[in-house]
């Protein structure tokens, strides 16, 4: 892939923010630098971080495959208990 100068400013910007948040090194050279810049932006905590990445993915056409997760197995928001959420399957039955 080539590196257009919109490309490598932003893997500059994303290389110190993912040094500094996340003491990850990377080099441009490596032949997955951006794929390695992009989960770690997915994996930040800082939305900025975040959509770095998303612009990164824009400039350069790669993009990440996306991990879905069933809700059921989502932490919940504020910490509390958690609860099944899934399907019923089983056990319960109607009374009629």
């Amino acid at each position: 892939m080539e590196f257009n100068k919109a490309i490598l400013d932003c893997m500059r910007e994303l290389r110190r923010r993912l040094r500094d948040e996340q003491a990850l090194e990377i080099q441009y050279q490596q032949s997955d630098a951006i794929e390695q810049m992009l989960r770690a932006c997915a994996d930040s905590a800082r939305d900025e971080t975040r959509r770095m990445g998303q612009r990164l993915s824009e400039l350069s056409g790669v993009k990440l495959p996306r991990v879905v997760q069933e809700p059921s197995f989502l932490p919940m928001q504020g910490g509390g208990d958690q609860q099944y959420s899934g399907p019923l399957r089983g056990g319960a039955r109607s009374s009629r």
